[in-house]
């Protein structure tokens, strides 16, 4: 089964290489417009310099900080039996769209290089005033690629129009990612307060998302503490209430629009107001145990290096299958504005930001012996990524890297990236 899959992966990703052609093309001759001085030895990071002092590693140790759960049971007990993740895929609130369904200005947010092989964008009647933000897999929650019968996609997005209140909230979207048109539900990200009989947004940007076995990891800004925010899947609760507020209102619970809301189970954090936060996060399968990576998130303006870290992940006792919370290694890159991270193997895959929002990204790999850019057009210049550049999931089961930019969701194959920075 999973071989004939695949063959209609590779079909489809045929069909939509030729149906977003033009729009390619189009994009590469713009590409080169972009002055050759911009792809010169001088933008490039070299290798990743190991840092191994404690000055470096001991700001980055994690405490963790679980909610208690005499506070979850008495959320669960006033909002409902929670439900888990296939009752949230059976009951979807809308479809995405085909790529070539998708209008020109959408598909502008592709990459040009390495071309895209599923491609979708999402409704504007449902994203209108929000942001895109991270991706993750059921590729990342188990080494079958599924969770139960279903291939699943969270997306996060971020509101960023509004009153203040409604500002700044956070939410997901379980999309079903099984052969046919994909559904989506949302669910509102959630943290709990006055000891479990309330509830709050999540006041963040979703740059950061991996799904690991049954919780959510999610990265949170400064107004969040720059914290890492850990969310059970088996504890979704209904909303009950339809407002544009956030907790328990007259007649029930209300998550701001979505149906479904997820409360925070713990949260992580770094050591001090000072210290490196995590920004982009992904899973790698690659070593053992698997790992979680992570960029260090930064301001628009800083001019790097930029740090990349990872953890181990793995049961710990009486704790379960979580985060280990002292770094297992850590890096410095000469690239600033970084949005996104994978590794795999001894491999860094680092997309990053080139400026204005408009402008497109670069992907990079990098090691500790040097740095390689994807290129494109007749100038071969780096701005080949799309743009806005988000975060990167590498699902290992299909060998493909998923992302999303402005309104697109698309998947590629992480073999096409390699082939695109070796040539």
């Amino acid at each position: 089964m999973k071989h004939r899959g695949r063959h209609r992966r590779r079909r489809r990703g045929r069909a939509l290489r030729a149906t977003l052609a033009g729009t390619a093309l189009a994009l590469t001759a713009a590409a080169t417009m972009i002055s050759t001085s911009q792809a010169t030895d001088a933008d490039d990071p070299g290798a990743l310099k190991p840092l191994t002092t404690a000055a470096d590693t001991a700001p980055l140790r994690l405490t963790e900080h679980a909610v208690p759960g005499a506070e979850l049971d008495r959320l669960t007990a006033s909002m409902g039996p929670a439900v888990g993740v296939g009752a949230v895929l059976a009951d979807p609130d809308g479809a995405l769209e085909d790529a070539d369904d998708c209008g020109d200005d959408d598909r502008r947010a592709l990459p040009v290089e390495p071309a895209v092989t599923t491609a979708y964008c999402w409704p504007q009647r449902d994203t209108d005033g929000w942001r895109a933000g991270a991706v993750t897999t059921s590729g990342d929650a188990d080494e079958d690629g599924r969770w139960g019968a279903h291939r699943v996609i969270l997306s996060g997005w971020t509101r960023d129009s509004g009153t203040p209140a409604e500002q700044g909230i956070a939410r997901i979207a379980f999309v079903a990612a099984d052969d046919g048109t994909p559904r989506y539900t949302w669910a509102l990200l959630a943290v709990p307060v006055d000891g479990g009989r309330d509830l709050r947004g999540l006041g963040s940007d979703v740059s950061g998302m991996v799904w690991y076995q049954d919780k959510l990891l999610v990265t949170a800004g400064r107004g969040e503490g720059g914290a890492l925010y850990v969310y059970d899947l088996d504890r979704v609760q209904r909303a009950t209430v339809d407002t544009g507020t956030v907790g328990r209102v007259p007649g029930g619970w209300s998550a701001a629009g979505a149906r479904y809301v997820l409360p925070a189970v713990a949260s992580y954090a770094t050591a001090g107001a000072d210290a490196p936060r995590p920004g982009g996060i992904a899973l790698d399968r690659s070593t053992v145990p698997e790992s979680l990576v992570v960029h260090e998130a930064t301001a628009p303006d800083e001019e790097g290096p930029t740090r990349l870290w990872r953890y181990a992940l793995g049961p710990r006792p009486g704790y379960g299958p979580l985060l280990r919370t002292e770094p297992v290694a850590v890096y410095e890159t000469e690239l600033t504005q970084v949005r996104g991270v994978l590794a795999h193997r001894s491999d860094w895959y680092v997309s990053r930001a080139t400026g204005a929002p408009e402008e497109r990204g670069t992907l990079w790999r990098q090691d500790t012996k040097g740095a390689s850019p994807v290129r494109c057009g007749a100038d071969e210049t780096y701005r080949c990524w799309s743009g806005p550049a988000t975060s990167l999931s590498y699902w290992q089961a299909t060998g493909d890297v998923w992302s999303q930019s402005g309104r697109m969701l698309f998947a590629l194959p992480l073999a096409a990236v390699d082939e695109a920075l070796e040539r």
